[in-house]
């Protein structure tokens, strides 16, 4: 192989590279906050007694789990203005994200609160708090803190299919990557660069969020 690696066209336009990986960063974090939402109310909704709510539940579930995500960003850009709801590229991306990570995490939040203990509910009964707050003050906080773990790997994946923004022509780290590749010709120093930024805010994040996990560790 004889191939004369070249960085300088990386070096230079680093700053377009750092501002798509902090736009692949907010995109991330406010997709899993919407997300979690939805998906607390899927999984309630998933272990409720009533029988059209598991159903409704249900079907969003198994809908967006079985459907690419690629195929729902270009759905709600593309399909969407077309029933009458025109979002902007990052505001459709956003969506089809929230609405993407709600459908996982309503499967972790649903094995979460079917792991705890029923007690918990009767120890809430008990010193006379209504359903609402048992729920809001009890069962919520203990079952997040148990399935914490599994919450941090969904945000780091979620933060990987950020990448996919591209495809709509949102400005995030991918691409900036493609528009220098596109500009330069430089196939191998481009990539290489991305994928280890990639890399590299992909453990960075895993440990802070370790961190946050042995912080809120219930001791033994």
């Amino acid at each position: 192989m004889n191939y004369d690696f070249n960085f300088d066209v990386i070096w230079r336009n680093w700053e377009l590279l750092a501002e798509g990986l902090g736009l692949g960063l907010f995109l991330a974090i406010v997709s899993i906050a919407i997300g979690c939402g939805i998906g607390l109310l899927a999984a309630f909704g998933m272990l409720s007694r009533h029988k059209i709510l598991r159903w409704i539940a249900g079907g969003y579930v198994s809908a967006i789990r079985n459907t690419p995500i690629l195929v729902l960003i270009l759905f709600c850009y593309f399909a969407l203005p077309q029933l009458g709801i025109a979002l902007d590229k990052i505001s459709s991306f956003i969506f089809t994200l929230s609405i993407y990570a709600g459908a996982y995490l309503a499967e972790v939040f649903r094995s979460g609160l079917m792991a705890l203990p029923k007690g918990l509910r009767e120890a809430g009964l008990a010193i006379g708090l209504t359903e609402f707050k048992i729920k809001t003050n009890i069962i919520i906080p203990v079952m997040f803190r148990n399935v914490l773990p599994s919450l941090s790997n969904n945000f780091i994946s979620l933060f990987k299919d950020t990448s996919l923004a591209a495809a709509i022509a949102v400005p995030d780290l991918t691409f900036y990557a493609r528009k220098i590749n596109v500009e330069s010709f430089r196939v191998i120093e481009t990539w290489m660069v991305a994928s280890m930024i990639y890399v590299v805010a992909c453990y960075l994040i895993a440990w802070l969020l370790r961190r946050l996990e042995q912080r809120l560790a219930v001791p033994r």
